[in-house]
């Protein structure tokens, strides 16, 4: 379970440094991928940051895929692919964010 769930793109844009790199960790497991994710802040929509989550996958290293493999193990993965990696990731990051919608007001 993600630390950080629900908390919509406007309150991930205003997290500190180190709460946003903490909470994109935990939806790659790569503290490099995490902190240049975090320093292209503010985006836009969530588009602009898969876009740019993508981008940042495909700049690992072999190793920093293994072992974000590592992390997602009891995730349902069907091949050790990067585009595997992206799927879970933007899952995550989904998870992360929260409903497009948002949340209904109480």
């Amino acid at each position: 379970m993600l630390m950080h769930q629900g908390i919509g793109l406007d309150r991930f844009n205003d997290l500190s440094r180190g709460s946003a790199v903490h909470a994109l960790y935990e939806c790659c497991s790569n503290v490099t991928w995490a902190a240049k994710l975090t320093e292209a802040r503010p985006y836009a929509d969530r588009d602009a940051l898969l876009t740019k989550a993508d981008v940042e996958l495909l700049a690992l290293s072999q190793q920093d895929i293994d072992r974000a493999f590592e992390a997602v193990v009891h995730e349902q993965v069907s091949e050790h692919s990067l585009s595997e990696l992206a799927r879970v990731t933007h899952e995550r990051i989904a998870g992360m964010l929260g409903p497009i919608e948002g949340y209904p007001e109480y």
